[in-house]
């Protein structure tokens, strides 16, 4: 909480220093430093650590409910999300994994290629969509923030795709069922974490300023 007090003392400073172009003074009226949505956003790390307990489905159907309520171009809605607590289903795309990879068991603590997580979820688009990716990822930042806000950690992991496009895991790739046409984007690993989430790396807010 107190990162993110300091973040907000921080970049209100600095756009002040920055000047203002409004006629007049913005209207802060009910605007709280600690207002759930903010504190979220500011908070949210990504968690490549996780205890083996799956997800509960309940608040995953709640994950998944504000994912697809994220925009999308036209409100065509061009995702199809597949989400896997399967042990064997994990633990086989793992063994596929390592097969081509064998340096991933070299990782402290490794148990699956999913960073450990007991709850994938597959995010796909139309191969011929022009939106369809940035949909997805509005769709994919929706369903993270919405986990957090619950206490679930989460990744995104692309390199999860080749393993997944590879001729091994077809098997794998038939169970998730995709449409015709559809191909695969990213994983969001899940899970609760089984330690401190990490601390967040500086960022440089001289990328994003007034014209």
């Amino acid at each position: 909480m107190m990162r993110f007090l300091k973040f907000s003392v921080v970049a209100a400073v600095a756009l002040a220093s920055a000047g203002c172009c409004c006629s007049q003074s913005c209207d802060t009226k009910g605007v709280d430093a600690t207002d759930a949505i903010l504190e979220t956003i500011m908070t949210r790390r990504s968690v490549r650590d996780y205890k083996a307990e799956p997800v509960c489905r309940e608040q995953m159907a709640k994950v998944i409910e504000c994912g697809i309520y994220a925009p999308s171009a036209m409100n065509m809605q061009p995702w199809a999300v597949r989400v896997v607590d399967d042990k064997e289903f994990i633990d086989g795309v793992t063994a596929i994994a390592v097969e081509q990879n064998p340096k991933l068991k070299e990782q402290p603590g490794f148990r699956n290629f999913f960073r450990n997580a007991p709850t994938v979820a597959f995010i796909a688009c139309p191969e011929e969509s022009y939106s369809g990716e940035y949909d997805c990822g509005l769709l994919s930042e929706n369903m993270m923030l919405a986990a957090w806000s619950m206490g679930i950690g989460s990744c995104c992991l692309g390199s999860v795709v080749p393993v997944m496009n590879s001729e091994a895991a077809k098997p794998y790739m038939e169970r998730l069922a995709l449409p015709e046409g559809y191909k695969l984007l990213v994983a969001i690993a899940f899970g609760y974490p089984a330690g401190d989430a990490p601390e967040a790396p500086a960022r440089d807010a001289s990328k994003a300023y007034y014209l």
